[in-house]
């Protein structure tokens, strides 16, 4: 194929991935709306947020990078998605004295910045594992 089409089809498939993986994690974060939040300047959310683009394109680039179809790439991203979504409950069921989302909502931080940890820590462990 075309490097420059290629290219573009794997540019779309990221976007769409992306932007399914960011209306998924919208309808699980019951206590606040993550764009609502972001508007209102809660760097916390931002920072959430940004960890889960991160995270899912990270997979997504290790998928290209070992994959040689495009079906290949769109189930990788699938799968990072879902597994974003895992690690985002195990987070939450782990933090026992708190509620993550609580937390997020009252712009903490330091809640943020750990949320934006695990999401890209996790996208390198789920990109290398791509083989």
């Amino acid at each position: 194929m075309n490097p420059f089409l290629s290219t573009f089809l794997y540019f779309i498939i990221a976007v769409v991935i992306v932007i399914i993986g960011l209306i998924i994690f919208e309808l699980i974060t019951h206590k606040y709306r993550d764009w609502e939040e972001i508007e209102k300047g809660n760097t916390a959310v931002a920072l959430s947020i940004g960890g889960k683009i991160i995270g899912i394109c990270l997979v997504l680039s290790f998928s290209i990078y070992h994959s040689s179809e495009l079906w290949e790439t769109l189930i990788w991203g699938a799968y990072g998605v879902v597994l974003q979504m895992i690690a985002y409950f195990v987070f939450e069921g782990v933090t026992r004295r708190f509620s993550v989302q609580s937390k997020l909502k009252e712009n903490n931080v330091a809640v943020g910045i750990i949320s934006l940890a695990v999401s890209v820590g996790l996208g390198f462990v789920i990109g290398a594992s791509i083989t």
